[in-house]
């Protein structure tokens, strides 16, 4: 069974995440269909390529499956980690890649929607960055992510709070590039992906290129690095990372002493 849907036309490719039971968690089988399609749409000549839920989905994803989380003691988002793989894939792809958003965003799921070029999203839509919830360090790469699009001091209070980002506070922010009318969310999408599809595919891919170059472009020491690793390693070695993952498991509520 596949978890995507795949569209071609008019040198639009769409993504429909369809797996609505599990709110399309990107666990592993998720994330394999995204990248196939993904492949499928660039050899098949997209120039432009839509990922979105089905339509009327009140969750665009639930981010990370915690199910494929490790228990303890080991990194929960190593460098081949499903999620880490599938953000690195569409960041360094060569197509312009819009996220359309009808519903909610959870956690790991904010930095796949954030690694799209373009968000465009409904009324309905809300990002909610969670690790905290259940006590998961988020890696250097995510978090310098975030810092890089909407600040340090937003980056702060989604991390800290876990709490939803309106789509109307989202706009202002500039983390949304469009706020649309829920019935009017994909016919503004396709236009603008139109207007994108029309335009020269190399000057595209060039300047794509030397945006994410130029915006990456502040190295860390490798003290610095070290000092990250470190401090994330306090996490996934602590009774309150095995607590956040058996109470999800168990469907109650984590109770963290902070060690």
């Amino acid at each position: 069974m596949s978890f995507v849907l795949t569209q071609l036309s008019n040198d639009i490719g769409t993504i429909i995440m369809n797996n609505p039971e599990r709110l399309n968690v990107l666990n592993s089988a998720m994330v394999d269909d995204i990248l196939t399609a993904f492949a499928l749409l660039e050899s098949g000549g997209a120039r432009v390529i839509i990922i979105r839920s089905s339509a009327g989905a009140k969750v665009w994803s639930a981010g990370h499956d915690i199910n494929e989380l490790p228990i303890a003691d080991r990194d929960p988002l190593p460098y081949d980690d499903p999620l880490v793989t599938i953000l690195r894939t569409i960041q360094a792809s060569t197509l312009p890649v819009i996220a359309m958003i009808e519903g909610s965003v959870w956690g790991g799921a904010c930095d796949l929607a954030l690694s799209c070029d373009i968000l465009i999203g409904s009324p309905h839509a809300s990002l909610a960055m969670t690790p905290a919830k259940i006590s998961v360090p988020y890696n250097a790469t995510g978090i310098l992510h975030f810092i890089g699009i909407m600040g340090v001091n937003i980056a702060k209070e989604m991390f800290f709070s876990a709490q939803p980002l309106t789509a109307e506070r989202a706009q202002k922010l500039g983390i949304l590039n469009h706020l649309v009318p829920l019935d009017e969310l994909e016919s503004f999408t396709l236009e603008l992906a139109g207007c994108i599809a029309i335009n020269s595919p190399l000057s595209i891919r060039v300047v794509k290129e030397q945006i994410r170059l130029l915006a990456n472009a502040h190295p860390l020491s490798p003290q610095t690095f070290e000092r990250v690793q470190g401090l994330r390693r306090l996490v996934y070695h602590s009774d309150d990372y095995a607590e956040g993952i058996r109470a999800f498991k168990e469907k109650r509520p984590p109770i963290f002493n902070g060690s």
